[in-house]
């Protein structure tokens, strides 16, 4: 009996050093801006994931600086962390920090926003399709007009795949409708008040709108807040589902949104950026469907929201 009871020691003794690790690691994050409503939702879902997991966190607001995000990362690997998560600033800027992660044998995780570079070993993506977001809204709007009139595109920031992936995703449905024309494509940077400032333009010069496709959700509410009293004669949809979109649904004042999962996001994130860290195989793509939501099946994206 006392053979067992060693025996069992001794195995738990060997045991709990593994455990320690698996407690002990460290994750640095560096995310795009921290000014968002959206990525502040996803850090978080990234935040309680850590807390959740036992892991050592410290997240970095880049400012929307490519220089200052590649900083951040280089100060990461200084501090010797076991994986970095980005939420790049600039997809199409990613190379330098891909190669100072690999440099270093550090496990890179991309998360929101999909760089444009191939991804090699120990890196992976875990985020949407940006490009059905964009289908699916404009599908929404397309019904809503009964497949005729005017669509402005309110796009984000250019330096994202995400502006690029959902304004093709619109501008690929609204090409299967003979009678709806894109009369404005124009950026607010995903940003509420210059997407006011950009609506507030279109309507100076008398352009002839009969439904906005805005990139994200804050673009969708500051158009609202551009259209002022009379918001009924602009159809307006966004992405992302975030609750001040839904209360504008709600309301009546937009018409759709597309559920872009920051919680989910946020989790396979950290889950993805742990499994790498300890030697574990991952998908390089890890997709988080979006979802179309609409005045009709609200009510379940809103206590998801409320969790």
């Amino acid at each position: 009996m006392n053979i067992q009871k060693t025996i069992v020691a001794s195995l738990l003794a060997c045991m709990l050093p593994a455990a320690v690790m698996a407690k002990d690691l460290s994750v640095g994050v560096s995310m795009a801006l921290f000014d968002d409503n959206f990525l502040t939702i996803l850090r978080t879902s990234m935040q309680k994931e850590m807390q959740k997991d036992g892991v050592k966190g410290q997240i970095e607001d880049a400012k929307g600086d490519v220089s200052q995000q590649l900083q951040q990362v280089q100060t990461f690997i200084g501090q010797g962390v076991d994986a970095i998560i980005v939420n790049p600033v600039d997809t199409n800027a990613v190379k330098p920090i891909m190669d100072q992660a690999t440099k270093a044998g550090i496990p890179l995780i991309f998360v929101n926003r999909r760089p444009q570079a191939e991804l090699t070993d120990k890196m992976a993506y875990v985020g949407s399709d940006s490009e059905l977001a964009g289908r699916l809204q404009m599908e929404a709007l397309a019904k809503a007009m009964n497949g005729k009139g005017n669509v402005a595109i309110l796009m984000g920031d250019l330096a994202n795949e995400a502006t690029r992936d959902r304004t093709k995703g619109v501008e690929e449905v609204a090409a299967k409708f003979p009678g709806i024309k894109i009369v404005q494509k124009q950026t607010a940077k995903f940003m509420r008040n210059d997407a006011v400032d950009v609506v507030s333009n279109w309507m100076t010069a008398g352009n002839e709108i009969n439904a906005i496709a805005s990139n994200n959700d804050e673009m969708a509410i500051g158009a609202l807040q551009a259209l002022g009293k009379n918001p009924d004669k602009i159809l307006i949809a966004g992405v992302d589902g975030t609750p001040d979109a839904l209360q504008m649904l709600k309301q009546g004042k937009m018409i759709a949104t597309v559920f872009q999962d920051a919680q989910g996001q946020g989790e396979g994130a950290v889950q993805t950026a742990v499994k790498l860290a300890n030697g574990e195989k991952v998908q390089k793509i890890i997709n988080i469907p979006y979802q179309l939501i609409t005045k009709e099946n609200m009510e379940q994206f809103t206590q998801r929201n409320l969790k």
